[in-house]
C-alpha cells in the first residue's frame, strides 16, 4: 500500500493518542466513552506507525510531501 500520511499528521495523531491514554489512565475519561476513545488512541498509533489511513484512500486524502 502506499503511504497517505505525512510527519505532520503522523504527529498529531501520536500527540492525540497519549493525550487520550493519559486521561484514561487516570481515570479522566471513563466508562464507554473512555474505552471507545481508547480504541481510537490505538487507531491512531496504529495508522501513525504505517503512515496509511485507510479512511484517507477512498476519500483520496494525501498528506505526504509530493516529490
Amino acid at each position: 500500500m502506499k503511504k497517505n500520511i505525512g510527519n505532520a499528521d503522523r504527529i498529531i495523531r501520536t500527540l492525540l493518542a497519549i493525550v487520550i491514554a493519559v486521561l484514561f489512565f487516570t481515570k479522566v475519561l471513563t466508562g464507554t466513552f473512555g474505552i471507545i476513545l481508547l480504541v481510537v488512541a490505538g487507531i491512531f498509533v496504529i495508522t501513525s506507525v504505517f503512515s496509511i489511513c485507510p479512511i484517507y484512500m477512498p476519500l483520496g486524502i494525501v498528506t505526504t510531501k509530493k516529490k
